[in-house]
């Protein structure tokens, strides 16, 4: 077969410094990601040296203020950063957005005096973070959880297991929701928690279908004392920073999403002008032509939808809708795109010799994680006929 490199996306970027931020990412991505993408997901073995590679370059507090060590860049700039490093690797693109989620509830509604003592070192200074809102009996229904913030003087004693946590186990700091009143949202705190916390702990990570470098686990906190210092936002206000920061997550996720669609379409051009049967190319037969047109279609559609609502939010503008949609569409995108490029490289599609094998794999948790499509559709219908009745 021609060796046929992708060509990269054609990126309308609103700066000269974005359009270098994205040529330094995709070196990075080219150099220090994709050669060893297969051979790490196939060991289940975890690239922190690539995250401190990617700290080091200032690529983990893109959308956050410079004065605390972040990148000052709107999110239409940094989700399209995160494309370009889920194409290379979707652990590492999807590590990114976690750890930036992770990172938000301080960033956003973090005291002066928090944010100068702690935004420093999470933006640029080598640390990881987790994201801790699931539980084993609570999912979608976040409100429900059960893990305990009980107040001991000036400390907070956390107690409870969290789900589902990306990062769970290697993790430097944890943003945890915690109950610390009345049942339902009201009575939820977000608190700020050390990676080495005494009384923290971790189950083995999830055996999962894809993603396997990326370690998925139950966090463990068990009589875990947190200072008042480290809770973050007022008390109850936890379920309001959980919800604000899914909204700028699921964008995140989009990103990502449309960044493994994009490889997948990448690996199907290139075999159909690559792979010959009756003679010439099997991109010369008409089934196979308009299943790419409408991959790359799709994946443009996809795109467009995520950076229009995160330029709703650069704006300042209400997005959660348009966020919502662009999850859904999206992962709906990489789940189909990705299907596509399994059938149209046949049974070599199939072996782990190609990666859209992988990257079918990898798409599936795309429509389950930070709200799963379902909800992502309950969401948008609120938006336009209003709650359900009951």
């Amino acid at each position: 077969m021609p060796d046929r490199a992708p060509q990269p996306v054609d990126r309308q970027l609103p700066t000269d410094e974005a359009r270098d931020l994205i040529s330094l990412v995709r070196d990075i991505a080219q150099r220090e990601i994709a050669p060893t993408a297969a051979e790490e997901e196939g060991a289940g073995r975890f690239p922190r040296e690539v995250f401190t590679l990617l700290s080091r370059a200032g690529l983990l507090g893109l959308p956050y203020d410079s004065e605390y060590g972040g990148g000052d860049q709107p999110y239409e700039v940094y989700l399209q950063v995160l494309e370009e490093l889920a194409a290379a690797r979707l652990t590492v693109g999807l590590g990114v957005s976690v750890h930036t989620l992770a990172t938000y509830a301080l960033a956003t509604y973090g005291s002066k005096q928090q944010q100068v003592e702690h935004l420093p070192e999470m933006l640029g200074g080598g640390l990881l973070g987790a994201y801790c809102l699931s539980e084993p009996s609570s999912g979608s229904d976040a409100a429900s959880l059960r893990t305990k913030a009980v107040r001991d003087g000036d400390q907070w004693v956390l107690t409870g297991t969290k789900a589902w946590i990306t990062h769970g186990g290697i993790a430097d700091f944890y943003t945890v929701m915690a109950r610390t009143g009345e049942d339902g949202p009201r009575g939820i705190s977000a608190f700020l928690v050390r990676g080495d916390a005494e009384g923290l702990s971790s189950a083995a990570p999830e055996k999962k279908m894809g993603m396997k470098g990326s370690p998925t686990a139950q966090v463990h906190f068990d009589g875990v004392r947190v200072p008042d210092e480290r809770r973050v936002g007022e008390e109850g206000q936890g379920f309001a920073i959980a919800l604000s920061a899914l909204d700028s997550g699921r964008l995140g996720i989009a990103a990502c999403a449309i960044g493994l669609a994009q490889a997948a379409l990448d690996e199907a051009v290139d075999y159909a002008t690559g792979r010959q049967q009756f003679g010439r190319p099997i991109a010369d037969f008409q089934g196979l032509r308009f299943m790419l047109a409408d991959m790359a279609t799709q994946v443009e559609a996809g795109r467009a939808l995520y950076l229009a609502a995160a330029r709703l939010r650069d704006a300042g503008r209400p997005f959660a809708k348009q966020a919502a949609m662009a999850k859904l569409h999206c992962t709906d995108t990489a789940m189909k795109v990705t299907t596509d490029a399994v059938q149209i490289l046949g049974g070599y599609g199939y072996t782990a010799d190609f990666p859209v094998e992988r990257y079918m794999r990898e798409a599936k948790v795309l429509q389950i994680v930070e709200g799963t499509n379902q909800i992502q559709r309950m969401v948008i219908a609120r938006h336009l006929a209003g709650p359900e009745t009951r």
